[in-house]
């Protein structure tokens, strides 16, 4: 059983790995973007300049939803071993998750806000889909937290061992 865990940890290191370049590798592109729409020597418009402005918020904020989620992996599945078996264990990990997709999806909708009220106001109705989305994602968590809080209740040895566990990820 133990070596089983093994494989499942270093499969797990390995998918946080990976999240963590794609982050590193979107902030490069994001580098590339910004360094594009602020040098001078080019003949950039004001609205091509914003347009690669605004790219490289998009690619800033997947690059930081990309690292977090392979923070969140390493920590939940490696360092604190999950098992996602009790409330407040359940409750924290989507908690981690669902902030990393509601801000990013938060984000990308006023970019694409930006991005599309003057050169495409026909793409804005797929936008307001992407804030919709946010939003409900929202609303379903906190409902989600709510509806925890009386499992948690239940069992208040498992919250003193992941409060516990904090402790100890944390030194």
């Amino acid at each position: 059983m133990k070596y089983l865990q093994k494989i499942g940890s270093i499969g797990y290191v390995l998918i946080a790995l990976l999240f963590f370049v794609c982050g590193f590798t979107l902030i490069v592109l994001g580098a590339i973007e910004i360094w594009s729409a602020l040098r001078p020597s080019d003949e950039h418009s004001v609205q091509d300049r914003f347009r690669l402005i605004l790219e490289c918020v998009g690619l800033l904020t997947i690059a930081v939803a990309a690292l977090e989620l392979g923070q969140t992996v390493l920590e939940e599945e490696v360092q604190r071993a999950v098992h996602v078996s009790s409330p407040t264990r359940l409750r924290r990990f989507l908690s981690r998750f669902l902030i990393v997709v509601v801000v990013s999806l938060g984000v990308e909708c006023l970019v694409g806000v930006f991005q599309f009220v003057h050169t495409k106001p026909e793409l804005l109705p797929h936008v307001a889909s992407i804030g919709l989305a946010a939003a409900v994602l929202l609303a379903a968590w906190g409902m989600f937290v709510r509806m925890n809080v009386e499992a948690e209740k239940l069992e208040p040895e498992a919250m003193r061992e992941a409060q516990k566990e904090d402790k100890n990820v944390e030194t």
